[in-house]
């Protein structure tokens, strides 16, 4: 279980690193969904790092719910910018809260150990 923990976060690095180093630009219409897909992303493997820690992580679940969670929230935010409603707020408000959560859990669960 640990090894895969360990590399979730040694792949979470690497993915920040060539991020902050990568020259790489893009219009600021993308912003908000860029914004929502990443909240979307750290709500996922929050979740997965729960699952893991409580013992009942499934690799599909995990796939699925991730691609899934970043669909969703790019998907109200493209409503949300058609309809001239702020939609994205209910995402950040949603992922927001259950990222949090998750992380409550994951800290009580290493503090009883």
């Amino acid at each position: 279980m640990w090894t895969g923990v360990l590399l979730a976060a040694a792949g979470l690095a690497i993915g920040i690193l060539a991020g902050l180093n990568l020259p790489l630009v893009l219009p600021q219409v993308y912003a908000q969904y860029l914004g929502l897909g990443v909240l979307a992303a750290l709500d996922s493997v929050f979740g997965g790092i729960r699952a893991a820690l409580e013992d009942h992580y499934d690799n599909h679940i995990f796939v699925t719910g991730f691609f899934s969670n970043i669909l969703l929230a790019a998907g109200l935010a493209y409503i949300g910018t058609k309809l001239g409603v702020p939609l994205s707020t209910a995402a950040v408000v949603a992922f927001g809260v259950r990222l949090f959560q998750n992380l409550a859990i994951i800290r009580r669960h290493l503090l009883k150990k």
